[in-house]
Formats: C-alpha cells, sequence, structure tokens
C-alpha cells in the first residue's frame, strides 16, 4: 500500500495534465491499480487560492470548482485538517520548511503515516533528514 499524500505542486501537475517524472506517474499509476486513494491536504486549496489570487497561476475554470472536481475524483480523497495537526505542525523535528502550508503538509504525512510526492526541495531535504517519507515527482 503506497499512502500517498499529493504535494500541491503535484495536485497542479496531475490536475492540468503536465509531466512529472516517470517513476512518480507508474506509483500513480500502480495506486490505481489497486484502487487505493491519493490524498490531498485541504491546505493545498488555500495554497491554490493564493497563487490564484496572486497571479501566479491560473487554470481554465474557477479555482473552487476546480478544486472540487480534484477532489471529487474518486482516486482522490481530501482529508480532514484538525488542530492537532496544525499544532504538530508547529514543532515539527530537525530543521523543517518555514513555509506554513509545507509544514502543514508535512505534519499531515506524519501524522497519517503517509508519503509526500512533490518537487519541493526544501520538503524532499526534510524527507532525507529523516523525518517525512517522500517521493519525488
Amino acid at each position: 500500500m503506497a499512502r500517498i499524500l499529493l504535494d500541491t505542486c503535484t495536485v497542479i501537475w496531475t490536475g492540468t495534465n503536465r509531466a512529472i517524472s516517470t517513476s512518480a506517474a507508474d506509483i500513480i499509476d500502480e495506486c490505481s491499480d489497486r484502487n487505493e486513494t491519493l490524498f490531498v491536504s485541504p491546505i493545498t486549496a488555500w495554497e491554490l487560492g493564493i497563487l490564484v489570487s496572486k497571479g501566479r497561476f491560473s487554470f481554465s475554470m474557477d479555482i473552487a470548482i476546480w478544486f472540487e472536481n480534484y477532489v471529487g475524483n474518486e482516486a482522490a480523497e481530501l482529508l480532514q485538517l484538525s488542530s492537532k495537526t496544525l499544532l504538530a505542525s508547529s514543532f515539527l523535528p530537525g530543521n523543517p520548511p518555514n513555509d506554513p502550508g509545507d509544514r502543514i503538509i508535512i505534519a499531515t504525512a506524519r501524522q497519517h503515516g503517509l508519503r509526500i510526492m512533490t518537487r519541493d526541495k526544501k520538503i524532499l531535504n526534510y524527507a532525507d533528514a529523516g523525518h517525512v517519507n517522500a517521493i519525488a515527482c
């Protein structure tokens, strides 16, 4: 069982049919073949909203509709964001990224036993330090 949490960048790339690494695509295909759910943090909705509101990314439709369609797909499930996770994001071990969204995604992965699929170098470096499991995409 892969148990994958998609980082915001991975949601964008997979949701807009952009290329991800072959190994990451293979993992997603394997999850699909085994009817395993891919997970998304609610903080991803916030991060997407920030990107769109600042003009750094645009979608072919309203971002709220796009995101609901993405997590409405039976292969992607929106996790609950608890106060426990939010608090845990403030007390991550080692030298975690400073970005609040990244910290919440990391805390979510740690609390649910998930591997983060991302291209974010800071998250990947944090994973290399042994504090979270991650897959480069």
